[in-house]
C-alpha cells in the first residue's frame, strides 16, 4: 500500500480547518500544513492535531501550493485547502486507490457550500479538481487566484467517487469582499502574463460569463443563491477587465 502526504495551505482558517484535518485521519499518512502567518486560531488548531506545521511567506496560491508539495515526506500527495474536507464516499475512494494506484493523478468533483446551501449547478458543480497525484507528475499552474494542478503532457487522470466539500462564503458581504480582492489579484496576474483588456472584453466577457453560468449551466435551479452567484460571476469578470484596462493605461 502506498503512503500519502496530505498537504494544506492556510491563512486564518480557524472556521473550517478542524473539519479539514479530521477528514484526513485514517486516509493520509502525514499532514503537512503550510501557513502564511495566520493571526487567528489556525496555529492552535494545527498544534492540537498531529500535523507538520511550516510557516512560509505567501507569494501567491500557485507558489504556496507548489512549495507545500516540496515539504511533503511521501511521493503521493493529497492537496486540500483549509476550508475543504473529504466526504465519506471520497475517503473510501482514496483508500481503494492507496491499495491499487492506476492513473498518474486523480480528480473529484468539489461541492460548494454557499451561505449554508450546497450549490448543485452553474459553474460551481461539478467543480472538477485534480487533488491526488504523485510528485513530479505535474505542478500547480494557472493565473492567481485561480490555480489548478496540471499533469504533464501524456499523463492520464482517473476519477474518484465522492465529493470534496468546500465551505466557500458564509454570507453575501464576504462574497462581495472576495470579489473585490480576487478581481484585483487576477487583473495584476493577467497584466504580468501579458494579457490585455479592451472595451469589447469589458462589455462582452462579463455578460457571457453570467449567461453561461445562469442559463447554460442551470444556475437558476439553485434559486436566489444561484442568481446571486451568477451576478457575482458577472461582477468579478467585469472588475477584472476594468482593473486590467486601468493597469494598461497607467503603465
Amino acid at each position: 500500500m502506498i503512503k500519502i502526504s496530505g498537504v494544506i495551505i492556510t491563512f486564518n482558517e480557524e472556521e473550517h480547518l478542524e473539519k479539514c484535518l479530521k477528514s484526513l485521519v485514517g486516509v493520509v499518512d502525514e499532514i503537512v500544513v503550510v501557513d502564511s502567518f495566520s493571526t487567528d486560531k489556525t496555529l492552535e488548531i494545527c498544534k492540537a492535531h498531529n500535523v507538520v506545521l511550516i510557516q512560509n511567506k505567501f507569494e501567491g496560491y500557485i507558489e504556496q501550493k507548489n512549495y507545500a508539495i516540496s515539504q511533503a515526506k511521501y511521493d503521493y500527495i493529497l492537496s486540500l485547502d483549509g476550508d475543504e474536507a473529504l466526504s465519506d464516499t471520497l475517503k473510501e475512494s482514496i483508500l481503494k486507490v492507496k491499495e491499487h494506484w492506476v492513473f498518474d493523478g486523480y480528480y473529484c468533483n468539489r461541492l460548494n457550500n454557499y451561505c449554508g446551501q450546497w450549490i448543485k449547478h452553474s459553474d460551481w458543480y461539478p467543480d472538477k479538481k485534480l487533488r491526488l497525484f504523485k510528485k513530479g507528475n505535474g505542478e500547480w499552474k494557472g493565473i492567481n487566484p485561480h490555480d489548478r494542478y496540471t499533469l504533464k503532457k501524456g499523463l492520464k487522470a482517473g476519477k474518484l467517487k465522492g465529493d470534496l466539500l468546500h465551505w466557500i462564503y458564509r454570507d453575501y458581504s464576504e462574497h462581495s469582499l472576495k470579489v473585490e480582492n480576487f478581481s484585483s489579484i487576477a487583473a495584476k496576474a493577467y497584466f504580468d502574463a501579458g494579457k490585455r483588456s479592451s472595451i469589447w472584453k469589458i462589455l462582452f466577457n462579463p455578460s457571457w460569463a453570467f449567461f453561461k453560468a445562469y442559463f447554460l449551466r442551470l444556475g437558476f435551479l439553485d434559486g436566489l443563491n444561484g442568481l446571486v452567484i451568477c451576478v457575482q460571476t458577472f461582477n468579478v469578470t467585469f472588475l477584472k477587465y476594468i482593473k486590467l484596462y486601468r493597469l494598461q493605461k497607467n503603465s
